[in-house]
C-alpha cells in the first residue's frame, strides 16, 4: 500500500501526517507501507519541515528527518494507492494537477474519523497542537482501515 499525504506547501500538515503514520505503522509492524508527502503548490519547494511541526513531533516522541518540500507531479497518479488531502482546497488543486480522479484515490484526511472537516493549517492558525491531534486520530483510523 502506497500512501501520499498532500497539503498546500508540504511543510506543515502533510509531513506531520507522513511522520505520524510512519511511527504508528512501525509500532505495529506494518513495514509494507510506503508513506510520503507532497504539496500542491510551488511556494515552499525545497524547504524543510516547518519548525512548529518539528516541535510538535518531538513533543510526542515521533521520529522525523530532514526533508525537502516538493510538489505532486501530474504523472504520479498511478504511483500511489491513495492520496490523503488535508482540506477541500488541496483536493481541488490535486484534481487540477491530475486532470481528474477516475479511480477515486483522493480522500480527505478527516474522512477516516467520519468527518468532512478540514485539517486546520497551522501556518495560518499557529495551532500545531490542534493540527497534530486531528492528524494523529485520522492516521490511527487510516492504519486500522488499510
Amino acid at each position: 500500500m502506497r500512501v501520499l499525504f498532500v497539503c498546500h506547501g508540504n511543510i506543515c500538515r502533510s509531513p506531520m501526517a507522513e511522520f505520524v503514520l510512519k511511527d504508528l505503522a512501525k509500532k505495529v509492524g506494518r513495514d509494507d507501507l510506503i508513506i510520503a508527502s507532497a504539496g500542491t503548490s510551488t511556494e515552499e519547494l525545497g524547504h524543510d519541515t516547518h519548525h512548529g511541526t518539528k516541535k510538535e513531533l518531538k513533543a510526542h516522541n515521533i521520529e522525523f528527518c530532514s526533508r525537502h518540500a516538493r510538489q505532486v507531479a501530474k504523472n504520479e497518479y498511478e504511483n500511489w494507492d491513495i492520496f490523503v488531502v488535508m482540506d477541500s482546497a488541496n483536493k481541488r488543486n490535486l484534481e487540477r494537477i491530475f486532470g481528474a480522479d477516475p479511480q477515486g484515490k483522493i480522500v480527505k484526511m478527516m474522512s477516516f474519523v467520519g468527518s468532512s472537516a478540514d485539517v486546520a493549517d497551522p501556518w495560518y492558525t499557529g495551532n500545531f497542537e490542534l493540527t497534530f491531534s486531528d492528524i494523529y486520530k485520522a492516521c490511527k483510523a487510516l492504519l486500522e482501515q488499510i
